[in-house]
Order: structure tokens, then C-alpha cells, then sequence
């Protein structure tokens, strides 16, 4: 019997894709959606090439941008393709698209990369310099399997680089699913040329296409045929215009006049889609390539004309000497207009040869129609995934910052109360984590385990112990309270439902089928969190597969909150995954909602998202602040500085220290706010926003509104008690109007380490002593 290999699930392409104007880009595009309909059950996206500077408007098949500049991005994009679980990546390989001369930079991700590789060979040279033959050696070395579009090609690869043959696969450059070949009349219309017997060539404008050899050309052909149109079709390239503008094709035109052809010479000067290309190739009575060099592998513009049933004049360059060998076509000398001249006025006076080519072209184009194309690379990528699936290479893991220093005091101190920032002291969290998770309540600082977990707590707890064990640092409980809390987070994703679950009792029954929006939010956050800064890579990787599966159902939810968790987790991600185009519109599409929100619920005296203040209000401006700064998008920012600003006035007293809301009715619009209870929650949120606002603007105003926060858990608050317990740990829930609410849940203690945790970080990337400058404890 023979083995069959497994299902493919999800297949990767490395190439340039529109609305990237070169045929590389139309090509891998075009590619994906021929194995895409020969693979139905798959996933098909692509990792799209971008040139330096520019900014393209990709669509949703593009999963991940990969600047071209950026050797660190290749490295990433492999452990990209790893965590997405990639089953293939087939790469369009050309010298010029990896950034720099040679296009060495990929070898950064084919050298990280863990699933098998199919590269498709766009340019493979008989002549290589030293530079192109080392890059070439080692895509090959990388490659499972070779692609190439010509026989000429396969043999160069047999006789310069020693390839055995069993590992090439000749298939040829797919062309557009037409119907039958539609007589030149019948689009003429459109391009104001009927009467007219049109030459045509198509493509992005540049030197090297021998333009004005067939305008050369035309003198002759005019002579024999007055009703003769030479219509050339495309954009100029985008390289050739950022350096020379329009020269080039304004060249053409001048030799156009100088000649007395201009009436029979005509530009069509945009880069035109699909359906306008296919128009224009039915409109041609002859398709001209008069390219200038001989060594072009492929050409895409030829495999479309021939394919669709033209009669092709062209140069020997190899892809046409191999194609339209044995009369499928009339080869011409390079740069001799006699010779294109007399090739096309002798088709023209010969109807039956003319037909016969067409004919021949047409029935051989069949197999060069993407969908058998599709096919095709379907069943390579079947073998080299069987070829594979006994063997394995091992992962490179790429390097992640570490977050240095985090849990380390900056000097040492006497007491919590001597230091304004105390020492992690993890004991109390560990008095509320058992195997299972972090236990939701505790009756002062005993355990309440009649309330069970939650997903909330845990996921916050995740974030926590990311924090500590990113650092070099992290106190011993640090370790397995990141192991459970991710074990309970992955336990309450339920995949079918594409929901979290929150609640469950002490016995692990879940109490709901699906958890509230804010829990499914924090739970992205945390993931996200892991996938950017957890110092293991299998760790990244683990959140980084879940976070795909997690992250999309965000859209469905109502929330503010949850947009802004998941926004956050969002953006931790994108930080490390700058290319990941899918988190990027995820990114957008939170940040506009949360600035529409802002925008369209603002009043005089209420910078606000809508019109009650509630429960973890400062996550909200963080989260469009952070966005704003990391997209590029000032007003996001700005917007979300102006309503932190507002809520930080709001959160203080009369005597100037931190009030947060009160959780006892919160604050509507119009209406008296509440002063208690006061939250840890609320500080820890208003620490957080205030940082994230001061990394943006370098403002030193927003880390001493950090800090007067912060002084609020250690008695700078209405009653001057502490909230912090030295003695356990922990943190008290919350402050009443006569007292502190003594029980020191998971919330509550998480709240406090988070924020000390990330204002000591903070502190120590200031370079400031915790004693200068600070608010200090009320005595």
C-alpha cells in the first residue's frame, strides 16, 4: 500500500502580492488562489515582501508584511511560520525582492524555517556572479523541491549548480481562466481601435523591454498595413519612476513623433487588473516581445499572450525560444526592426498561418491555465510533505528582549514602607494557587475556596508571571504560577464555540458555556502578553497558535473593555510581530471603534468613551494611546491622552491625592459620582495608562501621576491606611468609607503586583532613585 501523505492545512507563500504593481506580485496572487481551489480545505495566505518605505493596503489573504530592509523580520517570520503551524512555504524566489543586491536576507528565514519548502525559481541564470551563485547554493541546500517554468531552466540548475533532477519540477507560468479564444474585433471598441489591426504589447514600462525597437519597426509596417496600431499597455515600473519619473516613456513617444508613427503608436499608461488585461490581449492581432536580453527565465506577459491564442512576434530571450519553438511562434534577432517588421507584415499576409498559431497556442495554453497549475503545485506539495513527514529540522529560535531587571529593587530597603516601590513578594499569590488555578476570594488572607476560579484572575495572573519570568530575576513561585495560569487559560478556550469560558467551582465544573466579553478580552491580552515577552520559545509559541484562534471573535463582542484587553494583548504581539498583517487590521479596527466611541460620546466637562465611568477606566485610554503610538496614528493618541488627562483630574482629591471612582454606583454623566468602594483595580489601571502615556509623549508629569497612584495602595489615600499587607503579600480588596476591606483576593493582589511591577521597570528605564521626587507614604 502506498502511503498517502497528511492533509494539508495550511500552506504559506513568500513573494510580492498586489496591490504591489510587478508581476510578482500578480503572480504569487495569482498562485495562492490556484492552490487555494485545488485545496479547498486549506488555508492559503501569504507572506507578502514590501518594498522599503512603502505602505500597501494588502487583502486579508496577506497574513504577514516582511519589510524588505529588515534582516531581523525574515528571522521572525520563521518563528511565525512555526507557531502558525505552516504545513508548506513555497517561495517565489528573485534576486531583487529580498532588499539587498542578492537577496541574501531570505536565507535568514529559510534557515529558521521547520516546515518543508518549495521555491519556485523566477530567475536562474547560466552566468551567475559570485554573490547570485552563493544565494542561489543555499536556497537550494533549503529547498525541498525546485520549481522551475522552462526545460531551459532545469537543465541550467542540472549543469551550473549539480541539482539532481528528481528534485525539479518543471511547471509552467499559469495564465487566466478564459473562455474560448474571443476574435480580436471584439473588444477593440474599448481601446478605440476598431478598423485597426493591433499590435500589442503589456507590462510595466522599462528599458529593458526594446520598446522602441518595435517602434523602429513601425515605419515598415505602416507601410504594408496603413490600419496598423501599436498599443502598448502598463504603468512604468515603480523602481524606474522613483528615480526617473516619466523619461523613459516620454522617450518613447519623441521617437514615436521623430518618426511620423504617432498615429499608430498609442499608451495606455496605468497599471490595469485582470479583466482589463484579458480585454486588451483579445483586442491584439499580434502580441510583440522584443525584449533586449536574453536571459529572462520567464515571462509572464508572454505566457499569458500565448495562452490566450495569440500569434507572438518576439526575441530569443530563453522563455520564447523554449515556448514558441517549432513555429508555435516567429522568433526575430534581438534589436533588429527589419526583422520585426518583416515577421509581422508576413503574418499578416498569410491568414491561414496566422489562424494555425492561434490555434496551436490556444490548445497548448489549456494546461497553462492556473487551475491546473493549482493542481500541480498541489501534488509537489503533497510529496515533499509525505518526503518530509519522518523527518524534522530543528527550529531556530529567534531572540526575544528580555525584560531585565523587572523584579530586581533598585536599592535595597529596610521595609516595604522604606521603599516606595517594595520587593516582589509573591507568597500570598501562592497561598491562592493550586494545581488547578488562582482561587478567586480569600476571607483576609485564607483562602475562600467556595467561590472557585475564574478566568479573569488567571489571565491577569499569566500577565503577571510573563512579567517576572521574562526577567533574569523572577522569584522561585514565578515559574508555576505561569505554568498553571496558562494551563488554565488553555483549558477554558473552548474552540468550537471560538469563546472562553470564566467561571468555574472548586471541583472544575465550568459554571457557563461562555464567559462574559471582558474575560474573553483579558484572556487575549494575557496571550498576547506570552507571545510577545515569554522568555521560552515553545511559550510564544503556544500563545501565539492560540491568539489566532482567540483573537478574531473580539469583533463579535460589545464591550469597550474587552476591545481594549484585547487591544492591548494585540499590540504586545505586534510589537515583536510588526509584520503580522491580520493582528495589524485587528489593531485598526479596535483603536477606530474605541476613538468613535471617544469622539462621539464627548461633552463639555466629559472626555469620556461613553457616558458612565465604571470599572477599569484608564485601560481604555491606554489601549487607544498605546495604538496611536504604535500605528502611526497621532489622533488616536492624542485623543486618548486628552481623556486620560481628563480621568486623572477626576481621580483626584481635594488634598491631591488619587481617589479612584467608586465602585458603589461608579459615574454617570450628569450625575454625583461615587467615592466608594475604591478599587485596587482602578489604581493598578491609571498606573498602567499613566506609563504607556509618558513612554509616548516623554512628558515626566504622567510618571508622577504613576506614582501618585501607586501611593495610593501603600496609605497616600482618604483614610491613610494601606492597602498592601508587608506581612503576607497581599492586597486588601478595596477601600470602604470606614475601613479597608480586609480580604485579600486574586484580583486585589494581582492589581498590586502588576502595577509594582511595571512601575519598577518603568523607574529603572528612567534611571530614577525610587527616593527623588516621589510622593511620598503619609506617616
Amino acid at each position: 500500500m502506498i502511503p498517502s501523505a497528511p492533509p494539508l492545512h495550511r500552506i504559506a507563500f513568500l513573494g510580492n502580492h498586489p496591490p504591489r504593481m510587478c508581476g510578482l506580485a500578480t503572480f504569487t496572487g495569482d498562485l495562492r488562489t490556484a492552490v487555494a481551489g485545488a485545496l479547498p480545505g486549506a488555508e492559503c495566505f501569504v507572506l507578502a515582501m514590501t518594498e522599503t518605505g512603502a505602505s500597501h493596503a494588502y487583502p486579508s489573504e496577506v497574513w504577514l508584511q516582511i519589510p524588505e530592509n529588515d534582516t531581523r523580520a525574515f528571522g521572525r517570520a520563521a518563528e511565525f511560520l512555526g507557531e502558525v503551524n505552516a504545513d508548506v512555504l513555497c517561495v517565489q524566489h528573485e534576486y531583487g525582492i529580498f532588499g539587498d543586491r542578492d537577496g541574501e536576507r531570505v536565507l535568514t528565514l529559510l534557515e529558521g524555517a521547520t516546515m518543508p519548502v518549495v521555491a519556485t525559481l523566477h530567475t536562474v541564470l547560466d552566468r551567475p556572479t559570485r554573490g547570485q551563485f552563493r544565494v542561489m547554493e543555499e536556497v537550494i541546500r533549503h529547498a525541498d523541491r525546485l520549481v522551475v517554468m522552462t526545460e531551459r531552466s532545469q537543465r541550467i540548475l542540472t549543469s551550473v549548480h549539480d541539482v539532481r533532477a528528481d528534485r525539479i519540477t518543471v511547471i509552467p507560468h499559469g495564465i487566466p481562466e478564459t473562455p474560448a479564444e474571443n476574435p480580436p474585433a471584439g473588444h477593440k471598441a474599448e481601446f478605440d481601435a476598431v478598423g485597426r489591426t493591433v499590435l500589442l504589447t503589456f507590462g510595466l514600462l522599462s528599458p529593458g523591454k526594446g520598446i522602441e525597437q518595435a517602434i523602429r519597426a513601425m515605419p515598415a509596417i505602416v507601410t504594408h498595413r496603413p490600419d496598423a496600431l501599436y498599443l502598448v499597455v502598463g504603468a512604468t515600473h515603480p523602481n524606474i519612476l522613483r528615480r526617473e519619473g516619466e523619461a523613459h516613456r516620454d522617450s518613447l513617444k519623441r521617437l514615436a513623433a521623430q518618426l511620423g508613427v504617432s498615429d499608430h503608436v498609442r499608451f495606455l499608461d496605468r497599471f490595469v487588473d485582470l479583466p482589463t488585461l484579458t480585454r486588451a490581449i483579445a483586442t491584439a492581432d499580434i502580441y510583440l516581445t522584443p525584449y533586449l536580453n536574453e536571459a529572462q527565465s520567464v515571462s509572464g506577459t508572454l505566457a499569458y499572450s500565448f495562452g490566450m491564442g495569440k500569434a507572438v512576434v518576439s526575441t530569443p530571450y530563453w522563455h520564447a525560444a523554449e515556448l514558441l519553438a517549432e513555429g508555435r511562434g516567429v522568433l526575430v534577432p534581438f534589436t533588429d526592426p527589419p526583422a520585426i517588421a518583416a515577421a509581422v507584415v508576413g503574418l499578416l499576409a498569410d491568414p491561414d498561418r496566422l489562424r494555425a498559431m492561434r490555434e496551436t497556442a490556444y490548445m497548448l495554453g489549456r494546461d497553462m491555465r492556473w487551475s491546473r497549475i493549482g493542481e500541480r503545485y498541489r501534488d509537489v506539495f503533497d510529496q515533499v510533505r509525505l518526503e518530509a513527514s519522518h523527518r524534522a529540522k530543528p527550529r531556530q529560535a529567534s531572540a526575544v528582549a528580555k525584560m531585565a531587571g523587572v523584579v530586581a529593587p533598585l536599592r535595597p530597603g529596610s521595609s516595604p514602607q522604606g521603599d516606595v516601590v517594595p520587593p516582589v513578594n509573591l507568597a500570598h499569590l501562592a497561598q491562592l494557587l493550586d494545581p488547578t488555578g488562582l482561587a478567586q476570594h480569600a476571607t483576609l488572607a485564607i483562602i475562600d475556596r467556595a467561590h472557585g476560579y475564574c478566568l479573569d484572575d488567571n489571565a491577569r495572573g499569566l500577565i503577571l508571571a510573563t512579567q517576572l519570568t521574562a526577567g533574569r530575576t523572577a522569584p522561585p513561585p514565578a515559574g508555576d504560577l505561569f505554568g498553571i495560569t496558562a494551563a488554565f487559560v488553555q483549558h477554558a478556550w473552548d474552540a468550537k464555540a471560538g469563546r472562553f469560558r470564566n467561571f468555574m467551582a472548586y471541583d472544575r465544573r465550568w459554571l457557563e458555556v461562555v464567559g462574559s466579553d471582558d474575560s474573553h478580552g483579558r484572556a487575549v491580552w494575557a496571550i498576547g502578553t506570552v507571545a510577545a515577552n515569554a522568555a521560552d520559545a515553545s511559550h510564544r509559541a503556544w500563545a501565539y497558535g492560540l491568539l489566532e484562534g482567540a483573537a478574531p471573535p473580539v469583533l463579535a463582542l460589545t464591550s469597550q473593555r474587552a476591545w481594549a484587553f484585547a487591544l492591548l494583548g494585540t499590540l504586545e504581539a505586534l510589537a515583536t510581530r510588526p509584520e503580522d498583517l491580520r493582528l495589524a487590521r485587528l489593531r485598526t479596527t479596535l483603536a477606530e471603534r474605541l476613538y468613535d466611541h471617544l469622539r462621539g460620546n464627548r461633552r463639555p466637562g466629559w472626555t469620556w468613551f461613553e457616558e458612565i465611568a465604571s470599572y477599569d477606566n484608564a485601560r481604555l485610554p491606554q489601549a487607544l494611546i498605546a495604538a496611536g503610538h504604535q500605528a502611526g496614528r497621532p489622533e488616536w493618541a492624542t485623543l486618548g491622552i486628552e481623556a486620560l488627562d481628563w480621568l486623572c483630574e477626576a481621580q483626584t482629591a481635594e488634598a491631591g491625592h488619587f481617589r479612584p471612582i467608586g465602585s458603589e454606583g461608579f459615574w454617570r454623566r450628569g450625575k454625583e459620582r461615587a467615592v466608594y468602594d475604591q478599587q485596587p483595580l482602578e489604581a493598578a489601571a491609571t498606573i498602567s495608562a499613566c506609563l504607556e502615556a509618558w513612554r509616548v509623549t516623554g512628558d515626566g508629569v504622567w510618571l508622577t501621576e504613576a506614582q501618585r497612584a501607586f501611593a495610593w495602595f501603600l496609605g497616600d489615600n482618604d483614610l491613610g491606611q494601606p492597602l498592601y499587607d508587608a506581612s503576607t503579600g497581599g492586597c486588601c480588596d478595596g477601600l470602604l468609607c470606614d475601613r479597608v476591606n480586609g480580604n485579600q483576593g486574586a484580583e486585589s493582589t494581582l492589581a498590586f503586583l502588576m502595577a509594582s511591577t511595571e512601575l519598577r521597570a518603568a523607574l529603572n528605564a528612567a534611571s530614577l532613585s525610587l527616593a527623588d521626587g516621589f510622593v511620598q507614604v503619609a506617616e
